[in-house]
């Protein structure tokens, strides 16, 4: 089976637990106009040109079957998306941001970090694009995963059909879900769907027994005003009362592959709340009673990880695999199940696993 891969990124503490493998899956019903991956809306492979990295030494346009010259997005009309430029560019002035994709070798990349997973209570999370825009492929990935024993995540807009990704979803450890606007004409005007989809598929979630975190991307000029915020807390405390809630202040971090498409920057008019207007937000979920908060906001100016904090935690990291990991004797167990290689439980690899693991969670805690 093969499908539309825009990236696989290891070593992420922020798409869920401990340390993971993120793999974005190209495609998305919706077409925010915010996005931060604009080379994930369609099915389809997608070369990148990043000119601040050009030489202009014309190995691109030497191979190029379309005779498209050096400046890829003065004639993307013409691109047919091939990759010959990519691997002619000694640079990587062109990448490809969208690629076919064998999801047997995906399965086998993401399974080279497991040693990471086990022994941080990481694993891998599904993101896009949008992953469900892919059920095909979300199931069969989720399935092989799940049965190697992996913790599973995902990252969805809502906009799917429920029972067409039911048994993917029933498989993940952790749905993260946004819900970009309660106004269904305002959501629509500024995604290109209307929002009542969404709603329904977070009611349905409570059939699941899967964790849950809400995000609302919180823009302002789109959706970061207490009517807004007050209307989605009231809306899941009443629908999915258990779930937690995560509000995402605006970044500009997807600006560069904008440039690199030859589209047009998003919305100057899209802001970021400041620290104090994100707090005051919170605040109104808090007031609503009953909402568990997620505590891991950051914003994207005042509340990031800085360097020599990534730095620590990579640190300690390194020094936790030394200790618990390659002088461990032990057999390595199944993340999932606790059971060996050989099919017997491994008990006391498993209770040595998590006594180290409270020291090694209390530094990925750290860098939130």
């Amino acid at each position: 089976m093969k499908g539309y891969l825009m990236q696989m990124q290891p070593f992420s503490v922020n798409d869920g637990d401990g340390i993971r493998t993120t793999i974005f899956l190209a495609g998305c019903p919706l077409h925010c106009k915010w996005c931060a991956n604009p080379e994930g809306l369609r099915q389809h492979p997608v070369v990148g040109f990043y000119a601040r990295l050009c030489i202009g030494c014309g190995a691109c346009a030497a191979v190029c079957p379309k005779g498209i010259g050096i400046d890829l997005n003065a004639e993307r009309e013409k691109c047919v998306s091939c990759g010959a430029c990519v691997a002619a560019c000694p640079k990587g002035a062109r990448k490809a941001l969208v690629s076919l994709a064998d999801a047997d070798e995906i399965i086998a990349e993401a399974a080279k970090h497991q040693l990471f997973y086990r022994n941080s209570g990481g694993g891998i999370t599904f993101s896009g694009g949008e992953a469900t825009a892919q059920p095909e492929l979300l199931e069969y990935l989720s399935s092989r995963l799940y049965d190697m024993g992996f913790s599973l995540d995902i990252e969805s807009c809502g906009y799917f059909e429920f029972e067409r990704v039911r048994s993917s979803l029933e498989r993940m450890d952790l749905i993260f879900m946004d819900l970009k606007h309660m106004d269904s004409a305002l959501h629509e005007k500024f995604t290109g769907v209307p929002n009542e989809r969404i709603l329904e598929n977070i009611k349905q979630l409570a059939e699941l027994s899967t964790r849950v975190v809400i995000r609302i991307p919180t823009i302002e000029g789109v959706n970061a005003d207490e009517e807004n915020i007050r209307k989605s807390g009231e809306f899941v405390k009443k629908y999915l009362p258990r779930a937690e809630m995560e509000l995402l202040p605006y970044h500009k971090f997807g600006f560069g592959k904008y440039e690199a498409l030859g589209m047009d920057l998003p919305d100057a008019a899209f802001g970021t709340p400041t620290k104090e207007k994100m707090e005051h937000l919170k605040g109104i979920l808090r007031e609503i009673g009953g909402l568990q908060i997620n505590k891991r906001n950051r914003h994207p100016v005042t509340g990031g990880r800085t360097f020599l904090t990534g730095c620590l935690f990579l640190s300690v990291f390194a020094l936790y695999m030394i200790v618990f990991v390659f002088l461990d004797e032990t057999e390595a167990c199944c993340p999932r199940t606790g059971v060996g290689g050989d099919g017997r439980a491994n008990l006391e690899g498993r209770q040595e696993f998590h006594a180290g693991n409270r020291f090694l969670q209390q530094s990925i805690k750290a860098v939130h």
